[in-house]
């Protein structure tokens, strides 16, 4: 057999088809293209459909490619078998109507067999065909050297998935030898195409020529295709394993490389592929998720709670978790990124090249998980010792939803750690508490406004309105054309009267109030009658479904329907709100101008105190960056460009540069505001008439929001320097305290205090360390035994983990037994430390296993290495009983 890579196998196969007249067709993105009934290409056919159902007609019927997939419909089942994966490759020839059987069947036995290509061992080859398919099985036997007696009849080999070509197939079986025969020879599922691991099906060929058409459900009465089809697929990962001789696909140089990596960082466990184990596993499953994840990112998806960006946080999240259990701390699925490109890259150069930006999404949303990751353990730790304490054998569902809803722990890896533990989930009541959970969320979006819902008044309001407040803020006899409030039953009517003390809705003919939109809240301001007299105050401005402005006013005077009046803004608030506004687009471009023309608006909100802009960014902006940007958006302040705005067509519009902003949808007409040559933007809000007016800009925060989503809150004018003011203010009473002469001063005063308090706390160590001294000598006399294993419990009185340490390394130097248990309480908190000798090591106990077992009872959870390991919780009165666990545990070993 030859020694090849799987870089060599991938390209031979492609190189033969071409040889035969095949197209070869790259691999396509993982995320289907206009084809909304899969998540993900599931296999090398899934992107060839249009051909296969004659939507299209390919440009040469003759196609072959090794096409990249993911399946996770099967995801539990990853690294606990030879051959599951998350994401795989699977090599094709396809023929659309053009060669059927005659040729397909000899040219698999050329490519597997032929010295110039595969050079497999003949007798090594057996193959499946459908009874009925006496056609193909003559072609096996006359057209290739397929030994006799290597052809077996099943009747499962036909494929068939619903409506459609169907037709049957012939598998290909590799026969791996004696060595890997893990079942009786007399055993039923003993043969190829069988239940076993030494046949190992290498390539199917599927014979497309019948139509499953609809209320068919007998293949034998499916009619003949007119135009007859082959589709074949080869796992690239099951023939690699053949070539190398590896136990399962994992023992090859698809997977090695990245196990070989998470050794290392484990540093900890090795991976042994002569066996299987829950380390194998762990290891299987971090190397098949990183893969899936880097793909899935590098073709596009992203992490999020819902559809495919699900599936990558599922698969990061279990990888995380089976990290742990390698004993991996911190992030470390980003340094495997590199390898999976490594690996890859000479067929996918293209995850080489975006490495940087996978790692960047993939350290985000580990961080994110990790930052929830040990408090969702411990609780579900000590749910499911609680469940078998009292003789339980499922999680409840509300402890399941606690888990998702606070831990962002997923249903189903709950489930998968329930099931290692012997214990099932109450799904049922999981879904109930969802469901619970969506109704609060319903009623608590029904009480935000009341045109969050539209009602049958608004939607059928069809009278004139138009919004003239771009220009003007004031109005002169504007009409009443519709007042809307409840009628005598309390339902929502169009009235003729508004009576005092009430608060109704109105439109008119013409109005300057502006109606909230795009992120920037609404005017208020005030109706007054024909004698200047304030009938009504405005509150709040929503836009009706047919388009009109709708004001919600309180009445203070009585007013009727076609009444003229005088509509006049809140100035103040207006004009608050526009400088504020113009902030928004300001900081949208200098955005773009310091981090990146890929940084967009992910949302807003203008306020008259402030401004909030949610742009995307894989994470924080750094201080230097905040402090260009707020340069940047004060040195355009300074230079008072003008404020100014056209109407025009969309397209006219987009050859003068202007931005869209994310989310809005445009008409043919649109309004463009432009801030000198600094920046155009589509825009229907008010704005300042020049930059000088917004006066300053202060950055008063910058967090994240979400996966990916990042948040800038901003001052202007008098509340930016009402910032600077606090600063100061706390900024001269920090002088004061540190007695430094001038403001200035301040910092190395502060750099000075530093460095005296690492002195003292250099002092309080080494008084630690003598004091641990003396306690060692105290506590090691006091030796127990129980079940021939020696061990010393005790409760110290030092700082912290950090004291338990030093006694612990004390210990280290001569073993006086052979497990060690202290804890101490410092601060209201209970440290808890264990450690175990070489020798209790070999004879099984592990300090990581211990610490589980005993931290409970401190109200905690930890875990470590098998060496050393610690916990931490809040219940003092536990600790005699984590000490009582602790013999207990010895007991049992």
């Amino acid at each position: 057999m030859k020694d090849l890579s799987s870089a060599e196998i991938r390209q031979m196969f492609l190189d033969f088809f071409a040889s035969k007249g095949h197209e070869v067709v790259p691999s396509k993105n993982l995320i289907p293209q206009d084809d909304p009934t899969l998540l993900w290409i599931n296999s090398g056919v899934a992107t060839l459909k249009k051909y296969f159902d004659g939507t299209v007609v390919p440009n040469n019927p003759r196609i072959t490619n090794s096409q990249k997939a993911i399946r996770t419909n099967d995801i539990e089942n990853v690294g606990k078998t030879a051959r599951h994966h998350t994401l795989f490759e699977m090599m094709g020839n396809f023929s659309i109507g053009d060669y059927f059987k005659e040729q397909a069947i000899p040219w698999a036995w050329e490519l597997l067999t032929s010295p110039e290509w595969y050079g497999l061992d003949a007798e090594k080859l057996y193959v499946t065909v459908y009874p009925k398919d006496q056609e193909a099985k003559k072609i096996w036997e006359e057209k290739t050297s397929l030994p006799d007696g290597h052809i077996y009849e099943v009747e499962d080999n036909f494929w068939d998935i619903g409506e459609g070509p169907s037709g049957p197939d012939s598998e290909i079986f590799f026969d791996r030898g004696v060595a890997f025969q893990d079942l009786p020879d007399d055993d039923p599922e003993m043969y190829p195409g069988g239940e076993n691991e030494r046949y190992l099906e290498i390539w199917n060929l599927v014979f497309s020529q019948f139509n499953h058409l609809p209320g068919l459900t007998d293949n034998s009465q499916y009619p003949e295709l007119p135009h007859k089809n082959i589709d074949t697929g080869m796992g690239l990962e099951r023939v690699v394993s053949v070539f190398q001789n590896g136990r399962t696909n994992f023992d090859t140089d698809l997977f090695l490389p990245i196990i070989r990596a998470t050794e290392k960082l484990s540093n900890q466990f090795t991976y042994d592929d002569s066996q299987d184990s829950e380390v194998n596993t762990s290891f299987k499953v971090i190397a098949d998720h990183i893969r899936a994840i880097t793909f899935a990112i590098g073709d596009g998806a992203l992490p999020s709670n819902e559809g495919r960006g699900y599936v990558i946080r599922r698969l990061l999240r279990r990888a995380v978790l089976h990290g742990q259990k390698l004993g991996i701390k911190g992030q470390f699925l980003t340094n495997l990124v590199p390898i999976v490109g490594n690996i890859m890259e000479s067929y996918y150069p293209e995850v080489k090249t975006n490495t940087a930006k996978i790692q960047k999404t993939v350290a985000a949303e580990e961080k994110r998980f990790n930052a929830t990751l040990t408090g969702g353990l411990s609780l579900l730790n000590d749910v499911i010792k609680e469940a078998k304490k009292t003789g339980q054998t499922q999680i409840s569902g509300a402890d399941a939803f606690k888990l998702s809803d606070t831990y962002g722990f997923p249903l189903e890896l709950t489930q998968e750690q329930a099931e290692d533990a012997g214990l099932t989930v109450d799904v049922d009541g999981y879904n109930d508490e969802l469901q619970a959970q969506r109704v609060r969320a319903r009623a608590a979006r029904a009480n935000t406004k009341s045109m969050g819902v539209q009602n049958a008044v608004l939607t059928d309001l069809r009278v004139d309105s138009k919004y003239v407040g771009w220009s003007q803020t004031e109005v002169k006899h504007a009409e009443i054309v519709a007042i809307i409030g409840e009628d005598e039953q309390g339902v929502d009517a169009l009235l003729d009267n508004a009576d005092v003390d009430a608060t109704v809705q109105l439109a008119f003919d013409v109005t300057p109030f502006y109606a909230e939109m795009g992120g920037q809240v609404p005017d208020f301001g005030v109706v007054l009658n024909t004698n200047g007299d304030v009938i009504a105050r405005v509150t709040d401005v929503q836009t009706a479904p047919n388009g009109q402005h709708i004001h919600t006013v309180d009445v203070i005077s009585r007013f009727t329907l076609g009444d003229k009046v005088d509509l006049k803004v809140d100035m103040a608030r207006h004009i608050a709100v526009s400088r504020n506004h113009t902030a928004t687009h300001m900081l949208d471009q200098s955005l773009r101008n310091i981090l990146g023309g890929d940084v967009h608006q992910a949302g807003s909100l203008v306020e008259p105190e402030y401004l909030r802009f949610d742009f995307n960014n894989d994470g924080p902006v750094s201080s230097e960056n905040l402090d260009k940007i707020e340069s940047m958006m004060n040195q355009e302040i300074a230079k008072n460009l003008p404020v100014t705005w056209l109407e025009t067509d969309i397209e006219s519009a987009k050859k003068l540069g202007a931005v869209a902003v994310f989310g809005e949808k445009y008409g043919d007409q649109v309004r463009v505001v432009s801030i000198g040559d600094f920046n155009k933007e589509f825009d229907g809000g008010t704005h300042a008439n020049s930059t000088a007016e917004l006066g300053l800009f202060k950055i008063v925060s910058e967090s994240g929001i979400g996966a990916g989503v990042r948040r800038i809150e901003a001052v202007t004018g008098l509340q930016a320097l009402a910032q600077y003011k606090a600063q100061e203010k706390a900024l001269k009473e920090i002088a004061a305290t540190l007695k430094a002469q001038k403001l200035t001063d301040a910092p190395e005063k502060v750099y000075d205090l530093q460095s005296d308090l690492r002195t003292a706390q250099r002092h309080a160590e080494s008084l630690e360390a003598k004091l641990a001294n003396v306690t060692a000598g105290e506590i090691f006399n006091d030796v127990k035994t129980v079940n021939g294993h020696t061990y010393i419990t005790a409760q110290l009185q030092v700082s912290g983990m950090d004291g338990l340490r030093q006694v612990a390394d004390n210990w280290k130097e001569n073993y006086p037994s052979d497990v060690l248990v202290l804890a101490t309480v410092a601060d209201e908190k209970v440290s808890l430390i264990v450690a175990a000798s070489p020798d209790a090591n070999k004879a099984g106990i592990k300090a990581g296993e211990l610490i589980k077992t005993i931290a409970p009872s401190i109200g905690g959870g930890g875990g470590g290495r098998p060496d050393m390991a610690q916990a931490g919780g809040k219940n003092a009165a536990g600790i005699q009983g984590a000490f009582t666990e602790v013999s207990a545990f010895l007991a049992n070993k």
